[in-house]
């Protein structure tokens, strides 16, 4: 299993937010630059970009640090909020993101997403679905910055994809997101057994270097962690176990 570190960013300051809430902001004092150089000095091959000022307004809101940090070419960018046509997506390509996340269009327009996956390939996407669990326990969707709820599955949502070639996804447990409280590992085990062929990236919850050994026992390709990495909760010994480079 693979360690990704994330950065959110809003008005570009480095954030995070308590399960999707806006207005439940902690903004912390270090630059996404120094963070960057950190997170590439601990191994780690690959960066986690969130625009949170995209994911709500729908437009990127950092896009000139975005590129200001894609134009290092020190780490793989995988870069999401608010990407919602190609045009955006072949900006981003050529300015040297690696990888582009989408989200609320792959529930709204998936017929338009499936045809992005063709275009562009499976190693370029990443479909991100943000859940939060009904009373049967059921992984319902929600979008717009996880504002609003729908009453579609994961299970579904990814099954529309599946013929197109889907190859990334990451999903976020809203409840576990920022919270500290650990990761799902029931939700990232189903996920692992009914779509065994997908790259899951697991979200929301990290708090320590147990967690990302339980994660790794489910099968998922990949962790995500801001918080915990933020606020240096996980040794260095414990990190380097899930960075290639280190």
């Amino acid at each position: 299993m693979l360690l990704i570190p994330s950065i959110d960013l809003r008005g570009g300051a480095c954030v995070r937010l308590y399960q999707g809430d806006f207005e439940a902001e902690t903004r912390y004092p270090a630059d996404p630059r120094s963070l960057l150089a950190r997170y590439r000095a601990l191994g780690a091959s690959w960066l986690h970009i969130v625009d949170l000022d995209g994911a709500r307004d729908g437009a990127l809101g950092n896009r000139a640090l975005i590129g200001e940090l894609a134009a290092q070419r020190a780490l793989h960018l995988q870069v999401g909020g608010g990407v919602r046509d190609a045009g955006v997506m072949d900006e981003l390509f050529a300015e040297g993101i690696e990888r582009v996340v989408i989200g609320s269009a792959a529930v709204e327009r998936p017929a338009e997403v499936a045809a992005w996956l063709q275009r562009f390939g499976p190693e370029r996407l990443c479909l991100a679905f943000d859940v939060r669990l009904d009373a049967k326990g059921v992984p319902r969707l929600q979008t717009r910055g996880w504002r609003c709820a729908t009453a579609q599955s994961l299970w579904d949502a990814i099954g529309t994809f599946t013929s197109a070639g889907l190859r990334h996804v990451l999903c976020t447990d809203i409840e576990r997101d920022g919270a500290l409280t650990g990761p799902n590992l029931a939700l990232y085990a189903e996920a692992q057994r009914r779509f065994p062929d997908i790259q899951w990236q697991a979200s929301g919850g990290i708090a320590r270097g147990s967690d990302l050994a339980a994660l790794a026992t489910t099968g998922v390709a990949a962790a995500i962690s801001g918080k915990a990495l933020l606020e240096e909760r996980i040794s260095i010994e414990e990190l380097r176990l899930f960075l290639p480079n280190a």
